[in-house]
């Protein structure tokens, strides 16, 4: 069993190459350069790396670059093999990173709180306290309402 250490700098061994690899090293077209990487988990036991990417474009360019990832697993592989040097070379498995669609969920929501902000403090401009200006009791007024 690795250390945790040993598993964070491996994973980042295997961004660093995968995204390398990616750039410069294979020539598939799905894979240009519109293909982040964006994290690399390593498992405690360095056997198995999962590799998280984004995909700059529409659903079907996204289809398309996870297709082309599958197809160049084996190069990929490959090339974290020879830069880790380990006795065991880590499976890669690629998985779309869902971090753009909560970004873009999370900015709606807070467009829908910036409006419902404008809306209250548009009815409230005009309006009026309940009360009166000072609601405290002032020590004064105990003895007044007494007598």
């Amino acid at each position: 069993m690795a250390d945790n250490a040993r598993a964070k700098k491996l994973a980042d061994l295997i961004r660093e190459v995968v995204a390398e690899k990616l750039l410069r090293g294979v020539k598939d077209p799905r894979l240009g350069t519109h293909v982040t990487i964006t994290d690399t988990r390593v498992t405690g036991d360095l056997r198995e790396a999962t590799v998280f990417y984004t995909v700059y474009g529409d659903d079907e360019e996204r289809a398309a670059a996870a297709a082309g990832l599958e197809s160049a697993k084996g190069i990929l592989r490959s090339a974290v093999g020879s830069a880790a040097g380990t006795k065991f070379t880590p499976t890669l498995t690629f998985i779309a990173d869902a971090l753009p669609e909560n970004a873009k969920t999370i900015e709606d929501l807070l467009d829908k709180a910036r409006a419902s902000d404008a809306a209250v403090r548009e009815v409230s401009s005009g309006a009026q306290f309940a009360g009166d200006a000072d609601p405290y009791k002032k020590p004064g007024d105990e003895d007044d309402a007494s007598a």
